[in-house]
């Protein structure tokens, strides 16, 4: 019985701290599904990430918050038929649904699989007309793994979903490309750093003012591949 009355009295705790949260009120004036979007926009005009006409694909990217950002950034131009359309490609990916947002395309699955994989490389094919290695602008990349509380096991899930962001980046980021990633501080952060080190001539450590305080996310920017160019 203890144990739930302080469980209650945290997520009340919680709650509130949600409900009163200037970047959530601030996400609900504006039409974002989440405060998220905010970080993403810091990080954009920290390092001039997002540019109309690019090619760019969101990892984790529901409830799509990131991709909201995305669409309007992009901007829209007249199609063939006259009608608008996003002036790029933003394609998104998660293991959970999510809803619909115009001119965004999504992809539901895990990245961890190959099956997953392979349905966001056709969608990129598809999207630019022409095989997508090498061809993306910007991965970004929000996902976060369930942590289970054991120390040595959630540091390894984190360190994978890592490596697998960087794996799908060195495959398909354009050589001045950039990858957005979030790591978390503790024992797989300076193996995330030094993965980013190997792969990107530039790599850039930030915080966004979104992000809470308590929180251990950061966020890593890597941009231009090593090895090519």
């Amino acid at each position: 019985m203890k144990v739930k009355t302080q469980s209650k009295k945290v997520n009340k705790a919680w709650l509130n701290q949600h409900v009163t949260d200037p970047w959530v009120r601030l996400a609900q004036k504006e039409g974002y599904r989440a405060r998220a979007a905010y970080k993403l926009k810091e990080l954009d005009e920290t390092y001039g990430l997002v540019q109309p006409g690019q090619c760019i694909v969101d990892l984790g990217c529901a409830p799509g918050a990131w991709c909201q950002y995305l669409r309007r950034r992009l901007g829209t131009v007249a199609g063939p038929d006259g009608q608008p359309r996003v002036r790029g490609v933003i394609v998104g990916l998660d293991l959970l649904p999510m809803e619909p947002i115009d001119g965004v395309r999504f992809i539901q699955g895990d990245f961890r699989e190959e099956a997953a994989l392979a349905a966001l490389r056709a969608a990129l094919t598809e999207a630019l007309g022409t095989e997508a290695a090498h061809r993306v602008d910007v991965v970004l990349s929000d996902m976060a793994p369930n942590l289970s509380g054991v120390e040595s096991v959630d540091a390894a899930r984190i360190e994978h979903l890592i490596e697998l962001a960087v794996e799908f980046a060195v495959q398909h980021l354009k050589p001045t490309g950039a990858l957005v990633a979030k790591v978390f501080h503790g024992s797989a952060y300076d193996a995330a750093v030094r993965r980013f080190r190997e792969h990107f001539r530039a790599v850039k450590v930030h915080k966004p003012k979104a992000s809470r305080p308590q929180s251990a996310e950061t966020f890593l920017v890597g941009r231009g591949l090593k090895g090519s160019g």
